[in-house]
């Protein structure tokens, strides 16, 4: 393992995006602690595949969540959308994007790609308060729309509603929970291997179709989270629950932060970053950061050495490009504060620098000055 890049010392930066890659996973459909396949589960993990008949309802007479809004329908919102609506469920497409919106309404949501090509019909509004109190909210913008997402979506939840936020880097479900008054209710959404795209208006397209995580903020899982899990898992997506979804947040934004703010500075692919001596250097010096900055939390990450850890997971998915690098491309703002930049804040906490994230922060900050919200 690499030696230690912290440093000690105190520290204390609406449309949704139409292209969209889980930084989880690539293209293989590898997932990150496929890297650790041969070290047994970590007990506190506790993971729980679900399948359709797991269904639990806290409501007696109840065997399914009836009423579904998926706020922010970019690409990934609109995949959970139109496969959520297909498996029969009354689902919302709530956003901003009046072209979008107004395409399903006139013709529906065709999702194209690794689940077949249908046509859906999810309800479609610009005006989350035409949709009246939810029993499942999805929250899928990027990190940084949260707050608006949330602010939205208030009308939304009522008595017994879940909230599912799902988003890269660290913090977005406590923001969530600040404007709701508070974590009961909220939960949070790990994805992978998905990668989508809106060619056009009413029209998604994903190449991938792989799994999905979910915990609850404030404790173990509960029986109205494997009722929200098994909606997902009758429309299609291999999900599994955890007592401790902090750890595996932890253990993706490893990932997230060696690659993404690299590979939006270099323009180079993950594959091509680790053959890359200069670029390596840097990547690596950014996870290991965020490592030692999770041990030093409390984080019972058990990756013994994070270099090798990330460098397992880049090489499955060598010709990936993250998502950071997919929006420095497209003129995008990205979510560089979520990802490298929540490094230095979380290091402040523990009385820690990280100077390879505040550098890779620094200039891909720079770089996004010139540009307006996407």
């Amino acid at each position: 393992m690499e030696p230690s890049h912290l440093t000690r010392g105190g520290e204390g930066r609406h449309p949704p995006v139409r292209v969209s890659w889980s930084d989880q996973l690539g293209p293989s459909g590898l997932s990150p602690r496929a890297a650790d396949a041969d070290r047994p589960a970590a007990p506190w993990l506790r993971s729980r595949p679900v399948t359709p008949s797991d269904t639990l309802d806290a409501k007696e007479g109840t065997d399914h969540v009836s009423k579904i809004a998926i706020v922010g329908t970019g690409a990934m919102g609109s995949v959970y959308a139109g496969l959520l609506a297909s498996a029969g469920n009354e689902v919302w497409a709530v956003d901003t994007w009046a072209d979008h919106i107004d395409a399903i309404r006139r013709n529906g949501l065709r999702v194209e790609g690794a689940s077949g090509d249908r046509v859906a019909h999810p309800h479609a509004t610009t005006d989350a308060t035409e949709v009246g109190r939810c029993d499942l909210v999805v929250v899928a913008t990027k990190a940084r729309d949260v707050v608006d997402a949330a602010t939205a979506a208030k009308s939304l939840v009522g008595e017994g509603t879940v909230v599912l936020t799902i988003q890269n880097g660290l913090g977005s479900a406590e923001r969530i929970a600040g404007v709701l008054g508070g974590g009961e209710g909220v939960a949070v959404g790990i994805v992978g291997g998905f990668g989508a795209s809106i060619p056009e208006p009413g029209h998604v397209r994903h190449e991938g179709w792989e799994m999905l995580h979910m915990g609850e903020l404030s404790g173990p899982v509960t029986p109205r989270l494997t009722k929200v899990a098994s909606v997902w898992s009758a429309a299609g997506f291999r999900v599994s629950t955890y007592d401790d979804i902090e750890l595996m947040v932890w253990e993706k934004f490893l990932c997230n932060v060696c690659f993404s703010g690299t590979c939006a500075v270099t323009g180079l692919t993950i594959g091509e970053v680790i053959e890359d001596p200069d670029a390596w250097r840097i990547a690596s010096g950014c996870a290991t950061e965020a490592w030692e900055v999770g041990r030093a939390l409390g984080v019972p990450l058990a990756i013994e050495d994070p270099v090798e850890y990330v460098r397992n997971f880049g090489s499955s998915i060598p010709h990936a490009r993250p998502s950071m690098l997919l929006d420095a491309l497209a003129g995008r703002l990205s979510e560089i504060d979520v990802i490298n930049g929540a490094v230095p804040e979380q290091a402040a906490r523990a009385g820690l620098r990280a100077p390879y994230n505040e550098v890779v922060t620094a200039l891909v900050r720079q770089r996004e000055s010139r540009l307006q919200p996407a």
